[in-house]
């Protein structure tokens, strides 16, 4: 099999550099990116046939930048390396666009085999997480990458909720999402309208049990 190009997203740089060890003994690695934002400007210029990224990133979570990244670059795979376990967030990456999912603690053992499973076409799940949970979202999502799920805010709404999670001030999220200072505080205003919230604190609380962010 040839050497495939791969893009590498983690806002851990020693996280990075391991996997970059791991990949480049098979493998290219046309790039590496610490936050969501940089995934999504790097992927279309560098048209890489791998993006290994992780759930929990900076401006932009994975799930979100998948969604964007399966109409931005619609050959390219992608493969979650996170340190997340929970069928639940599997069964939202795989809904999301992801074509495999592994956790990091198994990435060494795990990753070569997980490249060569989506260059074929096929999922890659690691054994860690139980495949039967999944199997019902594989199936319905044939054929549907990247479609949004039925959650109560779209797409832009959760980039503001992140941006606003991670302490980001309002003109610095307007800037940001290249929107005007007005639009950012109407979907925010919306956001909490819609999930009877009623301040900061609780839209941050919200992002954590959502995995928007990490708990600091």
């Amino acid at each position: 099999m040839k050497r495939a190009r791969v893009l590498m997203a983690d806002d851990h740089s020693l996280i990075l550099a391991g996997l970059k060890t791991l990949v480049e003994a098979e493998h290219d690695v046309v790039g590496t990116v610490e936050d969501g934002r940089a995934l999504l400007e790097a992927a279309p210029r560098l048209k890489p046939d791998v993006i290994l990224l992780d759930i929990s990133m900076p401006l932009l979570n994975g799930l979100d930048a998948a969604r964007q990244l399966v109409k931005l670059v619609p050959e390219s795979k992608l493969i979650f390396v996170t340190m997340h376990a929970s069928p639940t967030y599997a069964t939202q990456a795989f809904q999301a666009g992801a074509s495999g999912y592994l956790l990091k603690r198994s990435a060494v053992s795990e990753l070569s085999l997980a490249i060569r499973s989506v260059l074929q076409g096929q999922h890659y799940l690691t054994p860690l997480i139980t495949k039967d949970v999944l199997e019902p979202v594989l199936k319905a999502s044939h054929g549907k990458r990247g479609e949004p799920t039925s959650r109560a805010l779209t797409s832009r709404q959760r980039e503001v909720l992140q941006l606003v999670a991670e302490g980001h001030g309002t003109k610095e999220i307007a800037t940001i999402l290249n929107v005007t200072v007005k639009t950012v505080e109407f979907h925010k205003a919306g956001i909490m309208r819609q999930l009877d919230l009623h301040s900061t604190a609780d839209l941050v609380k919200y992002a954590i049990a959502e995995g928007l962010v990490e708990c600091q």
